[in-house]
């Protein structure tokens, strides 16, 4: 085979080399410095250039996230230009971008007296990091709960949702009669898309937060580390009561200071509170 392959080359030349004195060239196309056709030398270039392929939004999040939190633990925050990187991504990030609209079946309001349910779609799911996406129909709650030792990235896709958010006050303990723990207020405000990518953090940003859909919503929400029972990082609910509802020796706040603070009390998932899964059905991860 090899010697077929060699004596057919050779032939080939010949055939080149003499069609090359017989066939005559216009001046025209000939490059003056190299007195050779320009045209054909870029094409052979063009040809030889790699084809570029497009990355998809939903790969381009994936793959930031798995650089973003490759050293991820526990309390273990990234880098300041890690989060800046993944807010970037997030910040422009549109619901068509995982095939999400708003007339989805997700997002259709509830029967009347029905407690609204919430739908989440499951993107990826690692010991680094999870990204998933809540639907919320109109009037769609998520109760206040936290993120323990966790870095937190919630972008609202589309839709119209207030956002109450709390942070831990660090020199007051837990009091012993009622078991709450002062709180002070992040966020107490609606956010409508498009919008910033909120983050929150183990400590500080509104750790503890509950989302109420004025209007139906997509919330994209990427957490590292994830939840994790076992490694300390189970979701914990609370109810919230004002300030004045409690009286504590040695804590005092002023008057117009008051409204910016809560007493939180742990609770159990409450019994009307429904998740159901669905399968993701936008443009597929490709987890290398």
């Amino acid at each position: 085979m090899g010697i077929e392959t060699s004596v057919a080359n050779k032939k080939v030349k010949q055939v080149c080399e003499l069609a090359k004195d017989k066939i005559p060239i216009p001046n025209s196309k000939l490059n003056p410095k190299t007195n050779t056709n320009s045209k054909g030398k870029r094409g052979r270039r063009r040809r030889h250039h790699k084809k570029m392929v497009a990355v998809s939004p939903v790969q381009k999040l994936f793959n930031t996230c798995n650089e973003v939190f490759d050293s991820c633990s526990t309390g273990i925050i990234p880098s300041s230009d890690n989060i800046q990187k993944l807010k970037a991504v997030l910040d422009n990030f549109k619901p068509a971008d995982v095939g999400l609209f708003p007339e989805m079946p997700h997002f259709q309001a509830s029967v009347a007296g029905r407690t609204p349910v919430i739908r989440y779609l499951h993107l990826h799911g690692c010991d680094k990091f999870s990204m998933g996406i809540f639907c919320l129909p109109p009037s769609g709650v998520i109760p206040l709960h936290n993120h323990p030792g966790m870095t937190v990235f919630s972008k609202l896709l589309f839709g119209t949702m207030h956002i109450k958010s709390y942070d831990w006050v660090a020199d007051v303990p837990a009091t012993k009669q009622a078991e709450v723990r002062l709180a002070k207020v992040k966020v107490n405000s609606k956010l409508t898309a498009p919008c910033s990518t909120s983050i929150l953090y183990p400590t500080d940003g509104g750790n503890m937060h509950c989302f109420t859909a004025v209007t139906a919503c997509a919330v994209l929400d990427v957490l590292g580390p994830p939840y994790s029972v076992p490694d300390g990082r189970h979701c914990q609910y609370y109810l919230d009561f004002p300030f004045a509802n409690f009286s504590v020796n040695g804590v005092s706040i002023p008057e117009e200071e008051k409204e910016g603070y809560a007493w939180l009390q742990e609770r159990e998932e409450p019994e009307d509170l429904t998740f159901v899964g669905e399968l993701y059905e936008g443009p597929a991860i490709v987890e290398k």
